[in-house]
C-alpha cells in the first residue's frame, strides 16, 4: 500500500503546483514570470480501467490502472533540456493476480549547441513489471501517444517479469565544411531482473558517422559502431562490430527517408556458446511531420546481447514498428501503432525463433477545458519455436481500456 500512497502523493504534488503556476493569469498568455527557469510544460493524470484477456498460462483479468505524465521543455535554444516521467499504479479488480504494482519511466535529455558543433548528454530508465510494449509508458491501455522502439531491451514479451533498465548515452556531432559532418555517440545500458526471473545483461557501445550533403535533399553517410555485451553473474562475453552505408532524402518539409545497410560481425568469448558470424545490419525508417498529423515507419536489423529471458544468450533482431497519430480539429485525437518482431538465438542450441507482434488503437477526447475521456484496445501475438518461460506470452492476448483523466493546455511561463 505504502508505494501506492507515495505514488498518489507525487501526482497530487505534480497537480497542486502546476495549478498555483497557472494561477496568476494577469501575467499575460505567456504565463507567469519571475520563477526560475523558462519554457513549457504539460502533464494530465489518468485513471483507467483494463480488461485483459491473456492466452496461455495468464488467464484474464480486469485491473485498474491510476497514472500520470509530465514533460517540462526549456526555452534556451543553446542549451536545449527535455524532461518527461510517466509513472503509474495497477491493481487487480479481478481474475489472475499478477503483473501489477508501480512502473514508472523517465527520460532526460540535455544538448549544448555551438556556432559548428552540438553535445548531447540523455538518460533513459524504466522499471517494469512485464515486458513493454506501446506508448512512452510502455504499458498497454493508460493512453498516450505511440512510441517507435528501436531494438527493444525485452524483445520477446513477457508478463509478471519485472524489470529495470537504465540507458545513458551521448552524441558529438561536428560540421567539417557546408557540406560534410563528424558524429560520434557512445552508450551504457543495464537490464535488471529483482526477482531473478531473467537474463541480466551490461551493454557498451561506441559509434562514429561521416555525412555528406549532396544537395538540399540528398545526402550520403558511412557509419561504424561496435558493441560489447556481458552478463550478470557470468563469464561469457559477446562483441558485435558492424559498418553500415546509408543515404537520406528529404523529400519535402513534412517526408523523410533514411536507409542503412552493411555487414555485422559477432563474436562470442567462447565459440561453444556465442559461434562467431557474419550478417547483415539494416537501419531504415520514413517519418512524416504535418500540423495535424505525424506518422513513422521504420525497420531495423542487428544482433544483441540478449532477449530479457535466461534461454536467449545472443540474438539476432528483426524489428519493424508503426506509429500514426491524427489530430482531428482541437479536441480528438486518434492514434495507431503496431510492431512485429522476430528473435532468433545464436547459440547453436538454442537455434529458435520468436515471432511477436502487437498493435493498438486508442482515441482521446478533450472535454471542457481540463478532462479528457480515452479508449483503446491492444492486440499482442507471440509464437515460439523456443523453450520460453512461463512469464511468456503465449498465443493471442488482447486488452481493452477506458479512461477519464484530467489533462490542462501547456502552461508556458518565463523568467
Amino acid at each position: 500500500m505504502k508505494p501506492s500512497l507515495t505514488l498518489m502523493a507525487i501526482l497530487f504534488t505534480i497537480n497542486a503546483a502546476a495549478r498555483a503556476q497557472v494561477a496568476p493569469a494577469a501575467t499575460g498568455p505567456t504565463g507567469p514570470t519571475g520563477l526560475p527557469v523558462s519554457g513549457s510544460l504539460h502533464y494530465d493524470l489518468r485513471y483507467t480501467q483494463t480488461e485483459q484477456f491473456y492466452g496461455g498460462p495468464q488467464g484474464d483479468r480486469q485491473m485498474s490502472v491510476v497514472s500520470g505524465e509530465v514533460t517540462y521543455t526549456n526555452a534556451n535554444t543553446r542549451r536545449p533540456f527535455i524532461l518527461t516521467y510517466s509513472g503509474g499504479d495497477m491493481w487487480t479488480i479481478s481474475g489472475e493476480e499478477g503483473g501489477t504494482g508501480i512502473y514508472q519511466h523517465l527520460m532526460a535529455s540535455q544538448g549544448f549547441i555551438g556556432h559548428s558543433w552540438a553535445f548531447n548528454l540523455n538518460d533513459n530508465v524504466s522499471y517494469m513489471p512485464q515486458a513493454p510494449t506501446t506508448g512512452f509508458s510502455g504499458i498497454p491501455g493508460v493512453g498516450n501517444l505511440p512510441s517507435s522502439p528501436d531494438q527493444p531491451a525485452q524483445p520477446i514479451l513477457t508478463l509478471n517479469t519485472r524489470s529495470v533498465n537504465n540507458m545513458t548515452g551521448a552524441t558529438f556531432t561536428h560540421s567539417l565544411g557546408h557540406a560534410t559532418s563528424l558524429g560520434i555517440n557512445g552508450s551504457y545500458a543495464i537490464l535488471r531482473f529483482p526477482d531473478n526471473n531473467g537474463l541480466e545483461t551490461n551493454s557498451l557501445g561506441v559509434g562514429a558517422q561521416i555525412t555528406r550533403r549532396l544537395n538540399a535533399q540528398n545526402s550520403i553517410f558511412g557509419q561504424y559502431a561496435f558493441s560489447r555485451f556481458s552478463y550478470s553473474g557470468a563469464t561469457i562475453t559477446m562483441g558485435t562490430q558492424s559498418a553500415q552505408f546509408g543515404y537520406t532524402r528529404m523529400w519535402s518539409r513534412r517526408l523523410k527517408t533514411s536507409v542503412a545497410a552493411g555487414p555485422e560481425w559477432v563474436q562470442g568469448s567462447t565459440g561453444s556458446n556465442i559461434p562467431s558470424s557474419t550478417d547483415l545490419s539494416v537501419s531504415a525508417n520514413m517519418t512524416y511531420d504535418a500540423r495535424s498529423v505525424t506518422a513513422t515507419l521504420g525497420y531495423t536489423q542487428a544482433s544483441s546481447g540478449g532477449a530479457g529471458v535466461i534461454t536467449q544468450v545472443g540474438v539476432h533482431n528483426k524489428n519493424i514498428y508503426a506509429g500514426l497519430a491524427r489530430q482531428q480539429g482541437r479536441n480528438l485525437t486518434l492514434s495507431v501503432t503496431g510492431a512485429y518482431m522476430r528473435t532468433e538465438g545464436l547459440q547453436q542450441q538454442q537455434a529458435g525463433a520468436t515471432n511477436g507482434e502487437y498493435g493498438g488503437v486508442s482515441a482521446t477526447q478533450r472535454w471542457g477545458r481540463y478532462l479528457v475521456v480515452s479508449a483503446s484496445y491492444t492486440a499482442i501475438q507471440q509464437s515460439s519455436s523456443s523453450i520460453l518461460p512461463s512469464t511468456a506470452i503465449s498465443g493471442l492476448s488482447q486488452v481493452v481500456s477506458f479512461g477519464l483523466g484530467y489533462s490542462p493546455r501547456e502552461i508556458r511561463f518565463r523568467k
